[in-house]
Order: C-alpha cells, then structure tokens, then sequence
C-alpha cells in the first residue's frame, strides 16, 4: 500500500514538472532562453522598424533592370524552366532585404549560434536557424539580364547552369524561428511577457513579409517580362 501511495505521489508532481516546466529549467536552459528571446526580438525590432530601407533598396533594384534589361523575357513561354527564373526573382529580392539588414542579422547569428539547451531539439533549431540566416545574407543577387537572355538564345529550352544550381539554393533556404512552444518551459518571470511580444512580433514581420514580399515579386516579373 505504501508502494502504491508512493508511486502515485511520483506521478503527480513528475506531471506538475511537465506542466509547469519550472521544475525542469536548467539555469543553462533559462539563461539560453532568454539570451535568444532578447536577441530575436532585437532584431526584428529593428527589421520591422526600418522595413521603409528594405522597400527603397529594392525599388533601386527595379529601376536598375528596368534600365539594364526591360522586357527581357517578353514573350517567353510559361515552363519548369522559366519557374527557374522566377525563383532566382524571388532570390534577387531575398539577398537585396537580407543585404539591408546584415548587420543585425550578423548580430543575431554571432549571438544565437554559441547558445545550448539540455533539449537537444532547440539546439538543432538555432543552429538551422543561424545557418540559414547565414546562407540567406550571403546571397549574390543574381544576373538575371544575363540568364534570361541565355535562355531565350537556346531556344526557351534550357535555362542556364548557374540559374538551376541558384535557384535550387534558394529554394532549400528555409528560415524558421524556434518554436516558442519548445521554448516555453524555460520561459520565466519578465520574459513571459518578453516571449509573447516577441511572438507577436514575428508575426507581423511575416505579414510584411509576404504581403510586400509578393508585391514586389510580382512587379520584378512585369519588369522582365517573366511569368510567374
């Protein structure tokens, strides 16, 4: 009977420890936390609150093609290849915004990269998430005058080597930020509140992200003549 009540007792407070997530923070695991909660939130601050330098930088992008190469693509046929060129667009605008905020996201990676959890689950999402942040400002913005004119000289067949070899590097990017629900049971006190703000923030940079992101996605396409 004491064995019974004893275990019993072990159940209730391991379930107080899963729900809770108090009892199992590790100081490590609470100092890597909120050292990421602080950073992250830094640098889309930042991002969100100059996102006016991202929209110029690529409006001078535009104007470069328009002057350089408009129209390029007219008349070009709607193909896998020509999808191609859509995704070295989509890379051109990408290495253009991450171009804009290097410095912070330089920052950001020179900070989150040295962090750890006993959770082996987040420390693998930090380091996805730096190598790609890493990946995306290194990005070249790519001669697009130069492919699309390559891929209309061999006949709209094939577009070139180096815009499938870029186009398949853009499309492996893949930026995602640490799941706040890993992150939860380590969140205490102030940063319970720094954690949802920073949550919220994340969404509205998606929101810019991608509204804008497709706007300015659509209108490099008109610029070149391309199809989406």
């Amino acid at each position: 009977m004491r064995g019974g009540l004893t275990n019993v007792v072990a159940l209730a407070i391991s379930a107080l420890v899963l729900s809770t997530g108090v009892a199992a923070a590790s100081p490590r695991d609470v100092a890597s936390t909120h050292a990421y909660l602080v950073t992250d939130y830094a640098v889309l601050h930042a991002t969100v609150s100059k996102w006016s330098a991202v929209e110029a930088n690529i409006d001078k992008l535009d104007a470069r093609f328009r002057a350089q190469c408009p129209h390029v693509g007219e008349g070009s046929p709607q193909s896998e290849e020509e999808q191609k060129l859509s995704l070295e667009v989509a890379g051109a605008l990408w290495a253009t915004g991450y171009h804009t905020n290097a410095t912070v996201v330089h920052g950001f990676i020179k900070a989150v990269s040295r962090l750890t959890w006993s959770n082996p689950a987040i420390t693998r999402a930090a380091r996805r998430l730096t190598k790609a942040l890493g990946e995306m400002t290194a990005l070249a913005v790519p001669d697009l005058c130069g492919d699309v004119r390559a891929w209309a000289a061999g006949g709209y067949n094939a577009v070139p080597l180096s815009t499938d070899r870029y186009a398949k590097h853009v499309e492996a990017i893949e930026v995602k930020q640490i799941p706040h629900r890993l992150l939860s049971p380590f969140v205490q006190g102030a940063d319970r509140s720094l954690a949802a703000r920073d949550e919220r923030l994340n969404t509205r940079f998606e929101e810019l992200e991608f509204r804008h992101g497709q706007d300015q996605w659509n209108k490099l396409l008109e610029v070149l003549s391309l199809n989406q």
